[in-house]
């Protein structure tokens, strides 16, 4: 007598989702201690890139002569757009004061709790674009172009506020301000976006992507940064993306399983609705 395979998809799925999830929650305090000693290996290395003001500025000058030989957009017109307004002007400055870590901390945060996996590709994605960075920083000291003369760009920080730097470059204890390239407001923005299109199914998640691209006309429309700044964040996120693979979607892993009804022949009887119901595949049996 010839038969149907029989095909439990329910213990399938729940195999397969096992396999997608390749590691509990790590322990909190110790992911706390490892994020913290991240950020201050980072803080203290682009401190130890400071001092190099003459080297600041003779790059500055390339990067601006490389942009115009590109034909990049002038960054004066993105900035020509806040300075319509003095209340937008404000709010883009606030905006590259305020959200830039808040953000990612969130983000990290979020995952953490309700995406495990997606939390621990994150951090080393971030880990690792925050490294190549600081690396970048120390090589190659860059003036951001709010304080290169031949842009004719406004320093909207200092005339607008608010503002995250010191008067001098050269006295500002609190950041290193020719770390211009990458431009990490942008990579961690972008990343911040890309995490969450991963960890989530909404058909909105998209919208997320809105949050790279303010920042990316804040940061240029505020002088902070050039464009290539943005262009190299960019370049380094997606090699790190390209070394560190995504896990896989939630949810997709179920659907995918519940699809694998062996047929033989004949048509898909569904299942009673329960729990304990699993789909059967049925071909016409001799008898």
């Amino acid at each position: 007598m010839q038969r149907g395979r029989v095909v439990t998809t329910n213990a399938r799925a729940g195999t397969a989702e096992r396999k997608q999830e390749p590691s509990a929650r790590p322990p909190l305090v110790r992911e706390l201690l490892l994020v913290v000693g991240l950020f201050l290996v980072y803080k203290l290395g682009r401190q130890a890139a400071t001092g190099h003001t003459a080297e600041a500025f003779r790059n500055a000058d390339r990067v601006w002569d490389w942009e115009r030989a590109l034909r990049l957009p002038g960054e004066g017109g993105v900035q020509a757009l806040l300075l319509h307004d003095s209340t937008l002007v404000h709010l883009a400055n606030t905006y590259y004061a305020t959200v830039h870590f808040p953000a990612t901390v969130l983000f990290l945060g979020w995952l953490y709790w309700r995406r495990p996996a997606h939390y621990l590709w994150s951090r080393r994605v971030l880990a690792a674009l925050t490294g190549a960075a600081l690396a970048l920083h120390l090589l190659m000291p860059l003036a951001p172009p709010r304080l290169l003369a031949r842009t004719g760009l406004v320093d909207t920080g200092r005339v607008y506020g608010p503002t995250v730097y010191g008067a001098s470059p050269a006295h500002d204890t609190l950041a290193n301000q020719f770390a211009a390239m990458p431009s990490l407001h942008v990579g961690w923005a972008l990343m911040v976006a890309v995490g969450l299109i991963a960890a989530t199914r909404t058909r909105w998640r998209w919208l997320w992507l809105l949050h790279p691209l303010v920042t990316l006309f804040v940061v240029v429309g505020t002088a902070n940064h050039y464009w290539l700044d943005a262009v190299v964040a960019v370049a380094m996120l997606g090699v790190a993306l390209a070394f560190l693979r995504a896990p896989g979607r939630p949810g997709a892993v179920r659907g995918r399983a519940r699809s694998l009804v062996v047929r033989s022949g004949g048509g898909v009887r569904e299942p009673a609705a329960g729990p304990a119901a699993v789909p059967v595949a049925t071909s016409g049996a001799a008898r």
